[in-house]
């Protein structure tokens, strides 16, 4: 029980995406290592499947990627190797040859959950195929996250933030508590074109990601954190949600994320995994909105965002 006269902190939670074999066998255990010496928690969600990294290669044709992998240099965060994974060389079963380390993860107390099957696959597709595909894609992440660690799913993250319709209502049918898929302001419950509520409450990232500021207005690894930190100067009340990623934070970019710790430490924010920040809400109070399709700056293509706000039933 909170004692009398005092006011719980506000919480940031940290949203740990892992999109590949390297960020996973590398990334990860340094990011565990940054977070128990910041007394911060976590939720790491995990690419399950083949890395396919390679096939990303026919993004190049889609408006805003080119300067986006100018701006964040990509052969020099995710390596040579894991950008012919899927292409000239063949995709690494990343959960076979990393279940172990997984489990580490989960033994060292922090959420863990699943981001995809096939990260490239899921982020290129998605959001054009029909319910068949996408629940064939969500039950080979949940059947193998199940043989890991021995218990079925709790949340889900989607790669790129890539969503349909189908994939809402399977996160329901798949026993998730909640999920965070896209990007928004505040959690919401999503509901369909009538205001009915679809799927599991979404806790959306609130923040921008480093990739989408390094290199743009002046920002570079060693002062972007500032502008971050002015963005969490002024807590929101249900908190904000914060992803990050093994193969940028967890890699050359990790003295950045110890500065942006430390100094959300400082602002009084109790950093803490996804799962305990859905803990902390008022679940049936939460809003209706609607899921939209849209841009946001630094990232190319649409993706899932939070929509406007749906009077209930």
């Amino acid at each position: 029980m909170q004692p009398v006269g005092t006011q719980s902190p506000p919480l940031l939670s940290l949203k740990i995406d892992v999109d590949t074999w390297r960020g996973t066998k590398e990334g990860v255990p340094a990011l565990v290592e940054a977070l128990n010496r910041h007394q911060a928690g976590a939720t790491f969600l995990f690419s399950l499947g083949p890395d396919h990294t390679g096939r990303a290669i026919r993004r190049v044709f889609r408006p805003g990627f080119l300067s986006k992998v100018s701006r964040t240099s990509v052969v020099e965060h995710y390596g040579i190797r894991t950008l012919l994974y899927g292409t000239l060389l063949p995709g690494p079963d990343i959960g076979r040859r990393e279940a172990a380390l997984m489990r580490q993860v989960r033994d060292a107390g922090f959420e863990v959950g699943i981001h995809t099957w096939d990260h490239i696959r899921w982020q290129d597709n998605v959001a054009g195929k029909d319910a068949a595909w996408t629940e064939r894609e969500m039950r080979l992440a949940a059947k193998r996250f199940t043989e890991i660690f021995g218990k079925p799913p709790s949340t889900h993250g989607a790669a790129g933030w890539q969503m349909n319709d189908a994939a809402y209502a399977l996160e329901k049918t798949l026993g998730f508590d909640y999920a965070s898929d896209g990007r928004g302001t505040h959690p919401f419950q999503p509901v369909d074109a009538g205001g009915a509520p679809v799927g599991v409450p979404q806790l959306p990232t609130t923040l921008p990601t480093l990739d989408e500021l390094i290199g743009a207005d002046g920002l570079t690894p060693d002062n972007v954190h500032e502008h971050l930190l002015a963005l969490t100067a002024k807590p929101q009340a249900q908190g904000h949600v914060y992803t990050l990623h093994a193969e940028l934070e967890g890699m050359k970019l990790l003295p950045t994320f110890e500065r942006l710790l430390s100094g959300w430490r400082e602002q009084g924010y109790k950093l803490v995994s996804t799962g305990d920040l859905f803990e902390s809400l008022n679940v049936t109070a939460l809003p209706r909105h609607r899921v939209v399709m849209g841009e946001i700056a630094g990232r190319s293509g649409s993706l899932a965002l939070q929509g406007a706000a749906v009077s209930g039933l």
